[in-house]
């Protein structure tokens, strides 16, 4: 089973999903299951059918979460020190050179990316060409919609 990279965040993020799927969520469906037994026949019941797949699809994510748990490999970037390099956890500020665009970036697990949060996954193309750089590379990336060039104009350990 190999481990799997996560930030400190990620996991309590992770932590706080599975309390509520456990002790919120499961009851509720419990209970929706209960009310829609008590309306009689079950084969025509679209309530009793759609309490199951949502308490399937329920299971399913507690499971997940706690296989991510498990596999877990915890990385708590605010106690190392790397002097301006690009590691797992680090959040990354870039300037596009092509537009000149500000962006920043935090590097983290799988289960954490979200690029709408400016969360990337570290083995991504953006991951992969900003790993192991420091502060004041010329960083080129082949991306999906093409190359970009981007100065690294800092790197904090947050």
């Amino acid at each position: 089973m190999d481990k799997e990279p996560i930030t400190l965040n990620g996991l309590n993020k992770l932590k706080e999903e599975l309390v509520f799927l456990k002790e919120k969520k499961r009851p509720e469906i419990v209970a929706a299951i209960a009310e829609a037994r008590s309306h009689g026949d079950l084969k025509e019941n679209a309530e009793y059918h759609a309490a199951k797949e949502e308490q399937s699809h329920n299971e399913g994510r507690i499971t997940e979460i706690n296989d991510i748990i498990a596999r877990a490999n915890v990385i708590d970037v605010t106690k190392l020190n790397n002097e301006g390099k690009v590691i797992f956890g680090s959040t990354v500020y870039l300037e596009d050179l092509n537009t000149g665009e500000k962006i920043n970036y935090k590097i983290v697990g799988r289960d954490e990316a979200d690029l709408k949060q400016k969360l990337i996954f570290f083995q991504s193309p953006i991951g992969k060409g900003l790993i192991g750089k420091n502060k004041s590379d010329l960083v080129e990336i082949n991306t999906p919609s093409g190359v970009k060039n981007f100065e690294i104009k800092d790197v904090k350990y947050i």
